[in-house]
């Protein structure tokens, strides 16, 4: 069945003549071949994308069919970018085929996102017009969308005005048509998701997870291949259901435990999952969200999820900021949480507060063969790259830098990870011991580590992890020592700016109290993962997956008490608490006939 939502057809009426305009999103193509749906950063770029990633070797056309009701002469626009412009060929160049013909434009080429023309292409009327992206170097050419109009009139580039002409070219009401109602929605598929989707349902609650990725697990999934760190705590059963064995990072493997995972989180009767649907809104009332807003990410099809309660599970804290949520981002002073800086303040923190954050990791590998094997030229990579020669990407191979925003320049670091990559393995290729060698795999998704920080009721620091504090309202346990990562071209300029290092301090057993995992001002919002509430130092410890999922299991227990009373998270605390580690500790042995097998 063809994608119906692929296609927007406006007829466009003006004194002198009829014209028609079709605007086709890439994401929606009927096939997208070898081309991958990017819908990693829509906030900054407006929508998902098809990117071309075949490390090095041109993939299988994208094609499509699109219908016209006017013959005629068609000017021919594709949103695009050059994602490494500089005194070399775009590395990301593909060309436009219409029916039997290849348009002669090269395209990928222009800096930044926008349009660029393609050419001119003869339309006839009522018939289905095959259309093609052609693949020039498998080096991520990118398209976002094409826009056929028999006026030569450019769409716009910038941002807000690109939205609200896009939204009237598709026709598209101001809010979803269909409005979908739950006990808890879930806004993220990562570990904390999934353990907060299980733990809800488990308690009878009728949960909608919602993740922007075709399999569940995030930084765990078989596309990121990070193995889940940490302990077990108060929910071993549970979290063993999506966990990870300690492979690699990186591993092929990551694919045994993404099946595991999947099929454990579809068996609950209670849970809808909601794969490939991206969250793009949440709004609150008086400070409560009273709904999210999701946007498939191929048919771009919308969907409005309302509950009394929400968990942000984002990583970047995406819900609780559009809901008007405090949150931090960067390192606070030494200062911010002891008054002696000098005895109490927070290890390996700034004076001054600032914008530095750990940074994203892009992981890759290759393997040997036993035929030589080939790999391009790639001068566009090696500004990056340098002299570095490497054959495999660990955790760490990671990038930040203080004037990037891990939120709002995700794009550009995933980028220059890529650049990272392509360099070091063609300087690798030139050793005569790597002629074999092949590249294997790159994940072309951000890992991130840290970003947006939800604000709660507390800030669970460096210094609870250090004395080991012990809370009445401590939900998540963790023995894994802290640390947090550094690029080393700070300590060496000649190093790598790619390359991280770590600092550790092994703490005793540390707590994190269930007042960290719900939002201070948003009254109906939990949060659970990397974006939960702590310090910039307070993160290093409990950022790995088994400790955010243990955090997302306690949520969907208090959610169920939420719903038990009526009552709001906070309230939890206040006057529900023994109640909820009571829960806790029960749910621990129970085995709850929650699945459909």
């Amino acid at each position: 069945m063809k994608k119906l939502l692929a296609l927007y057809l406006v007829l466009i009426c003006s004194f002198t003549a009829f014209a028609q305009d079709v605007l086709v999103e890439a994401e929606s193509f009927d096939n997208p071949g070898g081309w991958l749906i990017d819908p990693q950063f829509v906030e900054q770029m407006g929508s998902p994308y098809l990117n071309a990633h075949g490390m090095g070797k041109p993939v299988k056309n994208a094609s499509t069919e699109v219908s016209f009701d006017k013959s005629g002469s068609y000017h021919i626009w594709v949103r695009t970018m050059n994602w490494v412009p500089g005194d070399w060929d775009a590395p990301g160049r593909f060309q436009l085929k219409i029916n039997e013909t290849k348009l002669d434009s090269i395209l990928g080429t222009r800096s930044g996102w926008g349009w660029q023309y393609a050419g001119e292409a003869k339309i006839k009327k009522n018939q289905k017009t095959k259309v093609e992206l052609v693949d020039l170097t498998g080096f991520n050419a990118r398209c976002d969308a094409l826009y056929f109009s028999q006026n030569k009139d450019t769409p716009p580039s910038s941002p807000t005005k690109l939205s609200a002409w896009r939204q009237k070219v598709k026709a598209e009401p101001n809010a979803p048509k269909a409005t979908q109602s739950y006990d808890l929605v879930v806004v993220g598929g990562g570990l904390a998701g999934c353990a907060a989707a299980i733990s809800g349902a488990e308690q009878g609650m009728k949960v909608a997870l919602i993740h922007d990725r075709p399999v569940l697990g995030g930084n765990a999934s078989e596309e990121i291949r990070v193995h889940t760190l940490g302990i077990y705590g108060n929910f071993e059963r549970i979290l063993k259901k999506i966990d990870t064995e300690h492979y690699p990072n990186g591993s092929a493997d990551a694919k045994l435990d993404q099946k595991k995972r999947d099929e454990n989180v579809k068996s609950y009767e209670n849970i809808d999952l909601y794969l490939n649907w991206r969250a793009y809104d949440a709004v609150a009332e008086n400070n409560e969200i009273k709904y999210v807003d999701a946007r498939q990410t191929s048919t771009g099809e919308r969907k409005r999820f309302d509950a009394p309660y929400f968990v942000d599970s984002t990583g970047d804290g995406w819900i609780g900021f559009w809901a008007g949520a405090e949150f931090s981002y960067g390192r606070e002073s030494v200062d911010t949480y002891g008054e002696h800086w000098e005895e109490h303040g927070e290890l390996w923190s700034p004076k001054e507060a600032d914008n530095a954050v750990m940074g994203s990791s892009v992981l890759w590998g290759s393997k040997d063969t036993d035929s030589p094997q080939s790999f391009p030229d790639v001068p566009w990579a090696m500004p990056v790259a340098k002299e570095h020669t490497e054959i495999n990407g660990e955790w760490q191979w990671e990038f930040t830098r203080n004037d990037l925003s891990q939120i709002d320049d995700a794009e550009e670091i995933r980028d220059h990870m890529l650049r990272a990559i392509y360099g070091s393995f063609s300087n690798a290729k030139k050793d005569p011991a790597n002629k074999n060698r092949k590249l294997e795999w790159v994940s072309y998704l951000v890992g991130k580590r840290e970003s947006r920080r939800l604000v709660g009721d507390h800030v669970f620091t460096f210094n609870d992890a250090k004395e080991g504090r012990e809370f009445p309202d401590g939900v998540v346990i963790e023995k894994r020592a802290v640390d947090v990562h550094y690029q080393t071209i700070l300590e060496d300029e000649n190093n790598p700016d790619f390359i991280s290092e770590a600092l550790f301090y092994r703490a005793p057993q540390y707590y994190i109290p269930y007042r960290s995992l719900y939002s201070k001002n948003i009254k109906n919002l939990f949060m659970a993962g990397r974006n939960f509430s702590c310090s910039h130092a307070g993160l290093g410890g409990p950022r790995v997956m088994l400790t955010t999922g243990q955090m997302g299991a306690a949520v969907g227990h208090a959610a169920a008490l939420c719903k038990k009373y009526d009552v709001m998270p906070r309230d939890i605390y206040t006057g529900y608490l023994q109640e909820y580690l009571d829960l806790i500790e029960e749910q621990k042995y129970e085995k709850i006939p929650q699945s459909k097998k």
